[in-house]
């Protein structure tokens, strides 16, 4: 299947900041060492269920991420790994999550498919497809009838509702998509269209897979195709529609077109893809996009590079050897998280160890702050 992205923007890198520009570089260098560490753990049994990679999407994670504000919600598939690293989650709750351990950010009964961090608004990692997009839905929602009904303002966040294109075909994501219109709701439909629902091409199981935006005109909400390939391309695209949404309230559609480098999950061969396929769209790593346009004309030094590809591997390599002392969650853990109260023998809630440690140390530097004269 040969699929063409759209355009890259032209010299448009100024527009951004060295500074920020090398930490999407670092944040996608990241989602891509977390990943191929995540398949070797995976054959080495360390991983258990199933297991979705993100590599050669990562730009599409850290580009819109970036084009949004860090308290707008975001939701995603299965796929979720690189949403949660872009988002900001630290990289051992969400190995220790992957390797079913109580360090991990839902102390290890989600598992890969269901990353989930609250205090950064990254409300999962579903595992049914097309089932976040009602739940995106409902969180642009409660959003607005925050800011509007409650608060008495103006709706001012964007929610961010990430679907692969095995979606579309979903009759949750149509029902979503038409109360979201009705409803004027300030969300932001992704299709990272990767060009296949698991092993079958867009052409052959959803109509009108060669201009997908046509979904959107069924609802009357605004739609884009955006280059999933190059971060800048992504935010570019992204952050005129995130702002304009915040500002009308409105949804839109983004046919995010993007491709995945390894097969739908660790247990797929790949026969439905020839090698040439493959090729051709590895050629066009997002990583080394970024990293050429940086090396090329911010001044960024190969050494440099190679320092950033160091850190990266050393943050991951102690995010597996984290994870791997953390203990199994206990028995008792079997009675927690299942109804919000105390009911019978179910013990209500209770905050994962993430949530703690980083509660402590935001309270470390608050009490270190007020010391300092």
């Amino acid at each position: 299947m040969t699929r063409t992205a759209p355009a890259s923007p032209i010299n448009r890198a100024a527009r951004i900041p060295t500074k920020t520009l090398r930490q999407w570089l670092r944040d996608m260098l990241l989602i891509r060492e977390f990943e191929v560490r995540c398949m070797q753990a995976y054959q080495n049994k360390k991983i258990g269920g199933f297991c979705h990679v993100y590599i050669g999407q990562e730009a599409v994670a850290v580009g819109c991420t970036a084009a949004v504000r860090p308290d707008d919600p975001i939701i995603t598939a299965y796929r979720c790994h690189g949403h949660a690293l872009a988002r900001g989650m630290k990289s051992k709750y969400c190995m220790a999550e992957l390797f079913g351990r109580i360090g991990g950010c839902a102390k290890g009964k989600g598992g890969s498919m269901h990353m989930f961090d609250k205090t950064r608004h990254f409300y999962g990692g579903h595992g049914i497809v097309g089932a976040q997009c009602p739940l995106g839905t409902g969180l642009a929602f409660a959003t607005k009838y925050i800011d509007e009904v409650i608060e008495g303002g103006q709706s001012g966040k964007v929610t961010l509702c990430f679907m692969g294109d095995g979606a579309l075909n979903q009759g949750s994501f149509h029902e979503a998509m038409n109360l979201a219109g009705i409803l004027d709701l300030p969300i932001i439909f992704i299709c990272e269209n990767n060009g296949y629902s698991m092993g079958t091409a867009i052409s052959r199981g959803t109509t009108m897979g060669h201009e997908i935006t046509s979904k959107a005109a069924g609802y009357g909400m605004e739609s884009a195709v955006i280059n999933g390939m190059d971060a800048l391309s992504v935010f570019n695209g992204m952050k005129p529609l995130a702002d304009r949404c915040r500002e009308t309230s409105r949804p839109v559609f983004v046919d995010m077109r993007t491709y995945r480098f390894k097969g739908h999950s660790m247990s797929d061969p790949r026969k439905y893809r020839t090698k040439e396929e493959e090729q051709k769209h590895e050629a066009d790593d997002p990583i080394d996009r970024l990293a050429a346009q940086l090396i090329n004309d911010q001044g960024m030094s190969k050494e440099e590079y190679d320092e950033l590809i160091k850190d990266v591997r050393n943050e991951v390599r102690e995010a597996m050897e984290w994870a791997d002392a953390s203990p199994p969650p206990p028995l008792e853990e079997l009675y927690t998280d299942v109804y919000v109260e105390t009911w019978g023998p179910y013990k209500g809630t209770s905050p994962p160890m993430m949530f703690l440690e980083e509660q402590a140390e935001a309270e470390a530097q608050k009490s270190g702050a007020k010391r300092r004269p």
